[in-house]
């Protein structure tokens, strides 16, 4: 009988460089608020949190505090920085200008544009049901990214995932504060898809202007 193939070998996956992890940890607990504005992490907690020396925490700190999410006071550590009522301002405001515009080029709507905004809102539904908090945030989001992302304008969505961070830490903090909102955006994108799908350019861009304008009434509870 012949032999058996030998196994094929298995190559170890290389574990990302420990900034990166350091990085990643505390970027995604800034962002869900399990580190909410106003709390001071140290190096020390940082380094065994994550089981990496104290090197790479630096390194991670630096770029976050580039990013705006904290602030480092020297031999301290670092701030988690509260969100802003300016940032909020600014925030939907930024959006409004991009997301009208974007969805008013969505109209008239290719079919497949459609079949993504209806997988969109059915993964919101589904996240929803399932509570996650942050992961309801993402789905909120890439519903309205889609339709950015349609509009074929690269400087303009580059923009709009400059403010990716932004989106998801007040949209973590609207849905903790006001839970009801869970099912209300999820009506409100199934009521801005169907004026899409009914061609309906005025009334798109009139729930897109209330959806995202709440945004700023609701977080500014929130605000420092």
């Amino acid at each position: 009988m012949p032999s058996a193939p030998a196994p094929a070998s298995v190559v170890p996956v290389k574990p990302p460089p420990a900034a990166e992890r350091v990085y990643s940890h505390i970027k995604e607990a800034v962002l869900d608020r399990r580190y909410e504005g106003g709390t001071l992490l140290t190096e020390g907690e940082l380094a065994e949190a994550v089981g990496v020396s104290r090197t790479p925490v630096r390194e991670a700190l630096l770029k976050l505090e580039v990013e705006g999410l904290i602030k480092l006071y020297p031999k301290k550590g670092a701030l988690v920085l509260a969100v802003s009522a300016q940032e909020i301002a600014d925030v939907v405001e930024t959006r409004l200008l991009v997301e009208e515009f974007a969805v008013r080029k969505a109209v008239p709507a290719s079919a497949a544009l459609i079949a993504r905004l209806e997988e969109r809102l059915e993964e919101q539904r589904r996240r929803a049901e399932e509570g996650d908090l942050a992961a309801v945030a993402v789905s909120d989001r890439s519903f309205h990214a889609e339709i950015v992302r349609n509009a074929g304008n690269q400087i303009l969505l580059k923009l709009y995932d400059q403010l990716r961070d932004r989106q998801l830490r007040m949209g973590v903090a609207v849905l903790e504060a006001h839970p009801d909102r869970i099912a209300k955006n999820v009506t409100e994108h199934a009521e801005m898809l169907e004026a899409i799908r009914a061609g309906d350019a005025d009334r798109a861009a009139a729930c897109v202007r209330s959806h995202v304008s709440r945004v700023k009434v609701l977080v500014r509870g929130e605000a420092r």
